[in-house]
């Protein structure tokens, strides 16, 4: 059950209605991640802006649905892994891929470097060494682009702990468990 109260976007008003209509017309509905961000339009206005941004940075869909799978997985969050399986086959990802980013692994050793680097400064809470950002950069990274991958480490970090904040509802199909971390 949700700790945290979803917005209902037919009683939305002010800035939370034209927020959760622009987020409808885009997408045709509105997930509850939105609905339940949408208690603070602060916060929905920053996340929407700020996934809006990196959308259109210079990381490709794939790979951001691969580092969002990965950060899902390692914070725990049920909910992104769920949207995030369905993104990421929308974004062209193999059912092998989105298994693969989820334990921290990609086929593609640039996709490999980037998903590592941002586990890395999730976990590191951003104290990564030098070494770190060399193997990144030696993957390709410049960067603009490394900044792009903190900053979805810093995205992920927002809706994986609201999601398990508030218990938001999963509105889109489970992600299956992973066999060699399944109970």
């Amino acid at each position: 059950m949700p700790r945290i109260q979803a917005i209902d976007p037919a009683h939305a008003t002010g800035k939370t209605e034209a927020l959760l209509g622009g987020v409808a017309k885009k997408l045709g509905a509105v997930p509850n991640v939105i609905r339940t961000l949408a208690a603070s339009p602060a916060a929905l206005d920053g996340y929407l802006g700020l996934s809006g941004g990196l959308a259109a940075g210079r990381l490709t869909a794939s790979l951001r649905e691969q580092l969002a799978l990965a950060l899902a997985e390692a914070n725990g969050c049920n909910y992104c892994l769920a949207a995030h399986s369905m993104l990421g086959k929308k974004a062209g990802l193999a059912d092998a891929d989105v298994l693969a980013a989820r334990r921290g692994d990609a086929g593609d050793p640039r996709a490999r470097a980037a998903i590592r680097f941002a586990l890395t400064v999730a976990a590191s809470r951003g104290a990564v060494d030098d070494a770190e950002l060399e193997r990144v950069r030696g993957a390709g990274f410049g960067d603009g682009e490394i900044v792009e991958i903190v900053a979805h480490v810093a995205l992920s970090a927002l809706t994986n702990y609201l999601n398990r904040v508030a218990h938001t509802e999963v509105d889109f199909p489970p992600a299956p468990a992973l066999a060699d971390r399944a109970a």
